[in-house]
């Protein structure tokens, strides 16, 4: 990977291919090697741009105050790129919905997967997890607060260990382990997310979901879905929350066309 160094540490990042700019930003219980299996497909006509947000993966936990806005719009001027396809998972689509409204001339066009929502009230199972995170780590039990992000955002609730592909939650542990070391300074140093009118994010927008994921984030999906005008809802029926993970070819597809402008249809 390549470092991009600020006063506040560095950012990581990984280019794949030749064509016009898309940048993936990652979940945050993961790392840029999230979009592993969606890279080959797209990077076969786009310049594919995969960073770790600050404090994630290879990136430098922060030092002071930051923006995840600023970051991103650092590492695009950097790069040279003025105008991109933007991508998010997770909280990298939270990422990608505030770079969209602070700097909406930047951004060519919008795919969103299960971001969250600021504000939202979250039901029993949200509560529930936050709960056991919290009480695994207040015991300094690393490990089972590593566990209960894996129950909850690899397999999910809507299926058993079985059902997940072989080696997904070992792929995965390291990245979880990364977030939880280094999520109480991510969380004081950053400036939080941008409030904005959604219905203002005039360029096209897809909204992914899987059916599998927390009923939450399927709710929180199709608020999106209705409040940026002309966003298209996705739904991956094999898919839980890590939509690259669990159905990467299915994700790949349906990008494709969104990103060459030529539009996409409900599922």
């Amino acid at each position: 990977m390549i470092t991009l160094s600020d006063d506040l540490g560095h950012l990581s990042y990984v280019v794949t291919g030749d064509g016009p700019p898309v940048v993936l930003v990652h979940a945050g219980i993961a790392d840029h090697h999230m979009w592993d299996a969606v890279v080959p497909a797209l990077a076969e006509r786009y310049t594919v741009i995969r960073y770790d947000l600050r404090g994630f993966g290879q990136s430098a936990p922060p030092s002071g105050a930051f923006s995840e806005t600023d970051d991103l719009r650092r590492l695009l001027d950097h790069l040279g790129h003025e105008r991109v396809r933007l991508v998010g998972a997770s909280w990298g689509g939270r990422v990608a919905v505030d770079f969209t409204l602070t700097h909406p001339a930047r951004v060519h066009s919008l795919a969103l997967l299960a971001a969250p929502w600021p504000g939202y009230g979250w039901g029993a199972e949200m509560i529930a997890y936050d709960e056991a995170e919290t009480e695994a780590l207040a015991a300094g039990d690393l490990d089972a607060a590593v566990d209960t992000n894996l129950d909850m955002w690899v397999r999910g609730p809507a299926r058993t260990w079985g059902d997940v592909a072989p080696g997904l939650a070992d792929r995965l542990r390291e990245p979880i382990r990364t977030s939880l070391v280094n999520q109480d300074v991510v969380g004081e140093y950053s400036q939080g997310v941008v409030r904005g009118d959604l219905s203002g994010i005039s360029v096209p927008t897809l909204v992914g979901v899987g059916t599998l994921d927390v009923a939450d984030f399927q709710d929180i999906a199709r608020r999106y879905a209705a409040e940026i005008t002309g966003a298209i809802l996705v739904e991956f029926p094999a898919a839980a929350h890590l939509i690259a993970l669990d159905t990467p070819a299915e994700l790949a597809a349906a990008l494709s066309p969104f990103l060459d402008g030529q539009g996409v249809s409900a599922q």
